[in-house]
């Protein structure tokens, strides 16, 4: 007997086809977790799931598009969580810093933990179809975003997104690439300590008066940056030609 869903399935076939795709999802998620993508597949992945081996073609297309599945799968996991929390750290007014900061380690503990979802998720191509990865980055943009309405940030929006999203992956590949028993426990803080000095306001204590003061100018170009999209009083024409001088000065004061 196999999964494959008949015309009198409970629910449809179309139900049907949906519950052989999750469980042929599952199955290829287990095996790649314990085994390793050497051991998804085909036909292991049909015996597991108890179908015959063209149903993964059917399904899926091929082998790699079983395994852009499971990356996609645990990849909507994590995003949704991510959304979740920074809505609700959102709605409570929490600090915008902290936040990103929580994300950047648990972005860190997702990858260590999940090793080759990472790998798959870290291939360029298929990172460049994934719906979730592209969530991903919306939950990331709008989390720095935050932090520059609040005046902290002192360069670009999206310089800072693609230091934190490059960092985050550089601490992951790293940790992996070193036995479990010789990895620095403080390399994820260390790189998270160098973002933040390079991305946010100083203090005139560590910078020193005149540094700390082209920083905070750098800041409030950035928060107004930030902010103008949504300035009231102004038409969408003014608004988009507003955004347009606040977007090429902050690239000329960061060129």
């Amino acid at each position: 007997m196999t999964l494959e869903a008949g015309p009198h399935a409970p629910g449809g076939a179309s139900t049907g086809r949906d519950a052989v795709r999750s469980r042929l999802i599952d199955v290829a998620a287990d095996l790649l977790a314990q085994q390793g993508p050497a051991a998804v597949t085909t036909r292991a992945v049909a015996a597991a799931a108890g179908v015959q081996a063209p149903t993964i073609y059917r399904v899926f297309g091929d082998k790699d598009g079983l395994l852009d599945a499971v990356a996609e799968r645990a990849a909507q996991e994590f995003v949704a969580a991510k959304a979740r929390a920074a809505r609700d750290e959102a709605g409570r007014g929490a600090d915008p810093l902290e936040d990103l900061r929580s994300a950047f380690f648990a972005q860190v503990d997702f990858g260590v933990a999940n090793p080759e979802v990472f790998r798959l998720l870290g291939d360029p191509a298929r990172v460049l179809r994934s719906g979730a990865a592209r969530a991903g980055l919306a939950v990331l943009r709008a989390r720095v975003h935050r932090v520059a309405l609040a005046g902290r940030l002192r360069v670009p929006e999206q310089r800072c997104v693609d230091l934190v999203q490059s960092a985050g992956t550089g601490v992951i590949q790293t940790l992996l690439a070193t036995p479990a028993g010789e990895r620095d426990p403080q390399l994820a803080a260390s790189m998270w300590e160098a973002v933040v000095a390079a991305v946010l306001v100083q203090d005139t204590a560590s910078a020193g008066a005149p540094a700390a003061a082209e920083q905070a100018s750098a800041a409030t170009l950035v928060a107004f940056r930030a902010m103008a999209p949504e300035l009231p009083g102004l038409n969408a024409a003014e608004r988009g030609l507003l955004v347009d001088w606040l977007h090429r000065a902050e690239a000329a004061a960061h060129d």
